[in-house]
């Protein structure tokens, strides 16, 4: 007898099968395809019944009545099922280009074609192109894109002010206070250029040639400005150049730029007050003299959240106390201590280790002025700056705090947008794609801070709703069938103020 079989994929789809049991082992006789949703599962159904009944002589005892959703469906012989696409998630993020203005820019479809298959599924360039066809039904050829990516970098300055203007409009940036960090690209190459140069990785790629990104966002962590410097640039390098671009770009009176401790040096600080900008940067208080140090810890602890403000070269130091920082720095000293004990303790096992020092040839031991240096150090962080005294302590530290954006940037760059590694080779290609992958981020980051879910919550959401193909063999219409809009996509696209 044959029987319609359902079972699970890999995919998560239910897969539609007619079979039969002999001696109780399954023979497959017709797989009729794979269903994602209720309606699709409803129809396969249906295929798989007029399956047995055109190549067999069994009928049911108990026929199903028709379904509203398959009236228009006769038999298997007249109606051909084509699969199913994704128009929904096609078309909310479009309205997203389109609230951004990106879609007025005079570049074609392709260039934001790219930017939203990076969303929803990164890819290579050549396999996007596959994937806009497979899942969207849109065709567009290597010739054109080859020939078109060159334009897309003369995009740049528009695409930054219109991400600009969107941060205005939608979360009240006035430019008073933005947050930078760099991150490393590497490339999957050995193969230097004037550009892609092996450095310090922060993806421990040092062995293949990179590139820095430097980044700048709003409070929000929603990304307003970018730059693409060497492979072998030091980061704290990359702060000035780009920092007084955007002020200049945007006619900015007062900024204050937040970065994290790399950026410090007195060269940068020298720059950043000639170009009058004000700045909170992460210090290395353990380059503090011991004497210094023991009366910052002497007015900070153990109060939690005490603070401190005093005047040194590289402008003012605030130094903070808190208890959880405490506890947490105290439990790595004391692994690295007990590590460094238990080398001690076995000889031949002596290798590099932070509190052992060499005493003389072939004779180490623990390094007793270091460890009372780093007990001074316990739960006490500085930040630099050059604001004036008026803005309290704690906003300084508060405002080093939320540099925690700039990092989850970088974040869904890297995971969620797959940014790298790139396999790109020449200069302008390379350009193009850093690009598509900034305007993807500001579309995610939209996203995240309007609905408060990740971006791949966002894009399995809006996946669960697609559209059946069904063919009229004998009319050759298509007729599209599409999913049911669940409650929590409506939410979602409450929040982002779309419609459907």
């Amino acid at each position: 007898m044959y029987r319609i079989r359902t079972t699970k994929t890999s995919s998560a789809a239910t897969a539609v099968q007619v079979v039969m049991y002999i001696d109780r082992k399954v023979k497959v006789l017709a797989h009729i395809g794979s269903a994602h949703n209720k309606e699709e599962l409803l129809l396969l159904k249906k295929y798989a019944a007029d399956w047995i009944k055109k190549n067999s002589r069994q009928q049911s005892l108990f026929p199903e009545p028709p379904s509203k959703d398959v009236s228009k469906i006769v038999s298997l012989d007249e109606c051909e099922y084509l699969g199913n696409r994704y128009s929904f998630i096609y078309d909310i993020i479009t309205q997203l280009f389109k609230y951004f203005d990106f879609l007025s820019l005079p570049c074609g479809s392709l260039f934001f074609d790219l930017a939203l298959i990076r969303i929803i599924e990164p890819a290579s360039k050549l396999r996007s192109l596959e994937l806009l066809e497979e899942l969207f039904g849109l065709n567009y050829s290597r010739r054109d894109f080859y020939r078109l990516l060159p334009k897309f970098i003369l995009l740049k300055d528009k695409i930054e002010s219109k991400v600009v203007d969107l941060a205005k409009r939608e979360f009240n940036f006035d430019f008073s206070l933005v947050f930078y960090d760099v991150t490393t690209l590497y490339f999957e190459s050995f193969k230097a250029d004037e550009l892609r140069k092996p450095g310090f990785s922060k993806d421990n790629k040092s062995q293949q040639p990179q590139i820095l990104i430097g980044l700048i966002v709003d409070p929000n962590g929603f990304p307003v400005a970018y730059e693409i410097f060497e492979g072998n640039k030091f980061e704290g390098h990359t702060l000035i150049p780009i920092i007084t671009a955007f002020k200049k770009k945007h006619n900015i009176e007062k900024l204050t730029v937040v970065a994290d401790a790399a950026m410090i040096s007195q060269k940068n600080i020298e720059a950043l007050e000639a170009n009058g900008l004000s700045y909170i940067v992460g210090a290395r208080i353990s380059n503090l003299s011991e004497k210094v140090l023991t009366e910052i810890t002497s007015k900070l602890k153990p109060e939690d959240g005490a603070n401190i403000r005093v005047n040194t070269n590289n402008g003012q130091l605030v130094c903070g106390f808190s208890l959880k920082r405490y506890r947490k720095d105290k439990l790595e000293m004391d692994k690295q201590l007990n590590k460094a004990q238990f080398l001690l303790d076995s000889p031949g096992k002596i290798k590099r280790a932070k509190f052992i020092k060499t005493k003389n040839e072939n004779n180490y031991e623990i390094n007793s002025e270091l460890i009372e240096k780093s007990k001074l150090l316990l739960g006490i962080k500085g930040y630099y700056t050059n604001l004036p005294e008026e803005i309290d302590n704690s906003t300084i530290i508060n405002h080093y705090h939320n540099l925690w954006h700039i990092e989850q940037a970088f974040r869904i760059s890297k995971s969620d947008l797959e940014t790298r590694p790139i396999y790109h080779f020449k200069q302008h290609t390379i350009q193009a794609h850093i690009l598509i992958c900034f305007m993807a981020l500001a579309i995610c980051k939209y996203m995240e801070i309007k609905t408060g879910k990740s971006t791949k919550q966002i894009i399995r959401l809006l996946k669960t709703v697609t559209d059946a193909r069904i063919l009229n063999l004998l009319t050759r219409k298509e007729i599209i069938m599409r999913s049911k809009v669940g409650p929590d996509v409506k939410d979602l696209l409450s929040k982002l103020n779309l419609s459907y």
